[in-house]
């Protein structure tokens, strides 16, 4: 298997085979976000891609599953995507899940019909970060989808029968919006209606946009009980219809795992221990992306 820079994938796909099937995010332009922005973006050559998951296969003949990368691997078209598909397969004979990340701009890019056709031909999971629900912190961090948008994306990727798993970000609205933020994100998973839900916290990380907006006194983190508290209003104002809620990235002050919203008041009472100190956070020396 060839791979070209770091790798990312998320945490629930970390026993999954990775091809990399582009290099990059077609995106890349997320203020807050350094992990592409080593790399030109482009789509591999489709035999090599076609290689490495052939070595994969028989390296690898249990894998039950794989994850495309890297940053919005369905940004590929439709007729890349069933190659790749019908190659994982042969390559897989185990093969339960193909997952990938993707953005609202490149599942409303895709008809009903395409949507339908790759959920035939195994792709069976989306990651989208939103980040937020709220407009105005969406423009700040250039993310390139509104509210609306990613509603309609969820609605769209549903009704094809892929699964979804939203992502959020805690901080994302600094502290001018972390209400806004908190409360129109709890709105947007509401619509979204995710099978999965994993909120994240922000790291002002150099080099990025927002260092820079740091620096200029544009843009200030919300502090540790702040961030808890918007993580609270989402898990107490959503209201999706059943979604698992992790928040066991490595970027989190405060592990937890539960069921929305069947686990909601456990989850709520968790928070508010943590914020009376009788749960102890994770420390920053444990913290990382």
């Amino acid at each position: 298997m060839r791979y070209e820079g770091k790798l990312y994938r998320p945490p629930s796909e970390a026993d999954a085979y990775i091809v990399q099937a582009t290099i990059g995010c077609s995106h890349n332009l997320c203020t807050y976000c350094d992990m592409y922005r080593d790399k030109r973006f482009r789509i591999r050559a489709l035999d090599d891609v076609l290689e490495d998951i052939a070595a994969a296969g028989r390296r690898y003949p249990a894998a039950e599953k794989v994850f495309v990368a890297d940053g919005d691997a369905l940004v590929m078209d439709v007729e890349r995507w069933t190659t790749i598909l019908e190659r994982c397969r042969e390559a897989f004979p185990r093969l339960r899940r193909v997952s990938c990340y993707a953005t609202a701009e490149n599942v409303l890019e895709k008809s009903p019909e395409e949507l339908n056709h790759l959920r035939e031909a195994g792709l069976r999971m989306l990651y989208i970060g939103p980040e937020s629900g709220d407009d105005v912190t969406l423009r700040r961090i250039v993310k390139g989808g509104t509210h609306d948008e990613h509603v309609e994306a969820a609605r769209r990727a549903r009704a094809a029968g892929i699964r979804l798993s939203v992502i959020v970000l805690l901080g994302a609205g600094g502290t001018d919006r972390s209400d806004e933020h908190a409360r129109e994100t709890a709105r947007l998973v509401t619509s979204m209606d995710p099978d999965f839900l994993g909120a994240l916290t922000l790291t002002v990380i150099p080099g990025t946009p927002q260092a820079r907006m740091v620096e200029k006194g544009r843009f200030e983190l919300p502090d540790i009980p702040r961030l808890l508290g918007e993580m609270r209003t989402i898990v107490a104002e959503s209201n999706p219809t059943r979604t698992v809620f992790r928040t066991n990235h490595a970027s989190s002050y405060l592990p937890i795992a539960g069921e929305l919203p069947r686990d909601r008041g456990a989850i709520l009472n968790a928070i508010d221990l943590a914020l009376d100190g009788a749960i102890p956070l994770k420390p920053e020396y444990l913290r990382g992306l």
